[in-house]
């Protein structure tokens, strides 16, 4: 499949972009993204390439053992990240970003940008 440039993307989203099977080609990702942690979840995965339960959810304040628990799963379901269980004592299990995961790092990169440019608010910094 070939990639229109930024500017062919700016012309031809007014008409509607759609894969070759006539789908949205942003709804896969944003229905992956659904809920409040896994975006933050993936972004923890960026920063320590490798993290413990534990480590995730000291720095995912607020989040339960529950909804940590799920969010995982689902990203490991949609490919987004892989579970590695180590057999040792103690037994302990590691999450990283799968090479589909990691393929997300330019767009938590724009997302960044973004970030910085405005406020909290919504205002232009």
């Amino acid at each position: 499949m070939e990639y229109m440039t930024y500017e062919e993307y700016l012309v031809n989203v007014k008409k509607g972009i759609v894969t070759d099977l006539g789908h949205c080609p942003v709804t896969p990702l944003l229905l992956m993204l659904q809920g409040k942690w896994k975006a933050q979840i993936l972004y923890e995965l960026c920063i320590h390439d490798t993290a413990r339960f534990g480590l995730l959810k000291r720095m995912l304040k607020g989040i339960t053992n529950a909804s940590l628990t799920k969010a995982l799963r689902e990203l490991e379901s949609d490919g987004l990240i892989k579970r590695e269980q180590f057999n040792e004592i103690p037994p302990h299990v590691e999450y990283s970003l799968t090479e589909k995961g990691n393929d997300l790092q330019p767009i938590f990169y724009e997302i960044m940008k973004w970030g910085f440019h405005y406020d909290s608010d919504g205002n232009a910094i």
